[in-house]
């Protein structure tokens, strides 16, 4: 489960009087500024004591930390490949390692997000006592077990086989080091299960959630505020799905089209199922919380539209 990025290094000069630059320059900026954002959003969140100990902020931070990891590796393969510098197999290793495991735990994590809301809307009185800092950590540790269980086995299988790295590609890609069918059949296995069982959990959340919404006892306000929530979960679920198609999509374009287009593709596909689905935490659930939204501009701003820190009481 990867969807580490694919580049072609061998730009030629017809390529680059074509606005390989421009593009490159395109593909970067949204990066840094993604990077930016979850940097900062991850130092608000430790800014203030109630977003560490209550669950929902503690969740947003490892989703937040997950992503930002996520988007990191894709910009250092980026940045890589266009100075045209080919990785070790060891160090190809651990690039994808991590990216699988980052990518595989984040589905996971937006399950968690979408169980805290089902708890805090439909047990409200037991929000507090189940939703403990403690049981929180509990649970994002086993998580993150879970979603190393596919690289584990894959490294496993690779030193089991006596596999060694298939040096044919001069880019880093999954298929430089797991490239027995053994490991695309694991991959595809754990990918199976992970985003199955992530898509009924928060299937389920969204209409227990939508019933509470319409018993005269619960908050509706905050019912439906929950239920858009989640529902953003089961969209930015199907997003990640997506970005796992994007090796997939430029290797049928090297392949069937003509340098220049495939890179064309490249490029809209980098920005669309790579970038795009890792920079929508901070936007998306950050800015939408009316806690989160003053700390977060005053530190995304230096401080410079207002010079007094705001309060969380």
């Amino acid at each position: 489960m990867s969807n580490t990025t694919i580049f072609d290094t061998n730009l030629t000069v017809q390529q680059v009087k074509n606005g390989v630059p421009f593009k490159a320059v395109l593909s970067m900026t949204p990066c840094f500024f993604f990077l930016y954002a979850n940097l900062v959003m991850l130092v608000t969140l430790r800014s203030k004591a109630i977003f560490q100990e209550t669950s929902r902020y503690i969740l947003l931070t490892n989703m937040l930390f997950l992503d930002s990891i996520n988007l990191l590796v894709s910009f250092l393969l980026y940045i890589f490949a266009v100075v045209r510098v080919n990785l070790g197999g060891f160090v190809c290793l651990a690039i994808v390692v991590s990216s699988d495991i980052t990518s595989s735990t984040s589905p996971l994590n937006l399950a968690l997000m979408s169980l805290e809301r089902y708890v805090a809307i439909c047990f409200p009185l037991r929000h507090a006592e189940i939703t403990t800092s403690r049981r929180t950590g509990v649970a994002i540790g086993i998580i993150w077990v879970l979603g190393s269980l596919n690289s584990l086995t894959d490294i496993l299988v690779f030193v089991i086989t006596g596999s060694t790295f298939d040096t044919r590609w001069g880019y880093c890609t999954r298929s430089l080091v797991f490239h027995l069918e053994v490991h695309a059949v694991l991959n595809k296995t754990f990918s199976g299960i992970y985003f199955t069982s992530v898509g009924v959990i928060i299937i389920y959340t969204y209409f227990g959630i939508v019933v509470a919404a319409r018993s005269a006892a619960s908050d509706k306000m905050s019912a439906n505020k929950a239920r858009k929530t989640v529902l953003l979960h089961l969209i930015q679920l199907g997003l990640y799905l997506a970005s796992f198609s994007y090796d997939s999509i430029i290797i049928a374009a090297y392949q069937y089209l003509d340098r220049l287009s495939a890179l064309n593709i490249q490029y809209v596909a980098f920005l669309g199922l790579v970038i795009f689905p890792r920079c929508l935490s901070p936007l998306v659930y950050g800015l939408r919380d009316q806690t989160i939204r003053p700390v977060f501009k005053y530190y995304f701003t230096f401080g410079l539209r207002s010079p007094v820190k705001p309060v969380i009481i």
